[in-house]
């Protein structure tokens, strides 16, 4: 999990999160999950779920386009890191729309910048605009569509790509000591899209 993607949701998701709602993660990075400890509050009920096994997941082997769970079960979906894994993500949107309830959230935050990288594939980058297409066609609104990076502020002046951590140490800082003349440093774009269920 980027720092770019942690600051997204804690900026933009981590308000739509209120006591006692039911939650729904699609391609948790761990348990709990790294969105989960930022969400802060007790009393969430918190599935999960992957199409790997695991026993630690509610919802395990789950098939890409079709969850083993009623229509209109969850408060909020999310997921982060995921849709850039899913071949056919018009279908999967659908998917992810249908287990939300009427006025439920749809939350996703993909990489735009991130290079490629198989898990066990590597499909999409998409910004605002694919997004707001993808909800449409799903039946959801778009609330709030945010492409950018939040990374290390005081640089003001940015090259998409990765988070400092994930670049080699030499080019790290490189970038860290170019930057401070001014010049672009790179950084991890990404778009977070949270989109709300139409009745």
């Amino acid at each position: 999990m980027h720092v770019n993607s942690k600051l997204l949701f804690d900026k933009y998701a981590r308000p739509c999160f209120s006591a006692k709602m039911r939650v729904l993660e699609v391609g948790p990075d761990r348990f709990p999950s790294t969105y989960r400890k930022i969400a802060a509050l007790d009393d969430l009920q918190w599935d999960t779920l992957d199409i790997y096994d695991s026993p630690k997941l509610t919802y395990p082997k789950s098939q890409l386009y079709s969850f083993p769970i009623p229509d209109g079960t969850y408060d909020i979906v999310l997921s982060g890191q995921v849709i850039e894994h899913v071949a056919k993500v018009w279908q999967w949107m659908r998917e992810l729309a249908r287990v939300a309830k009427l006025g439920g959230l749809v939350i996703t935050i993909n990489p735009s910048s991130w290079p490629y990288h198989e898990a066990p594939i590597d499909c999409w980058r998409m910004y605002p605009e694919a997004m707001k297409a993808l909800c449409e066609d799903a039946g959801l609104a778009v609330e709030t569509c945010f492409f950018g990076s939040l990374e290390t502020p005081f640089f003001k002046r940015a090259i998409p790509g990765r988070s400092a951590r994930y670049q080699p140490i030499p080019v790290r800082y490189m970038f860290r000591l170019l930057g401070l003349f001014g010049f672009p440093v790179e950084k991890a774009f990404d778009t977070i899209t949270i989109a709300r269920k139409r009745a």
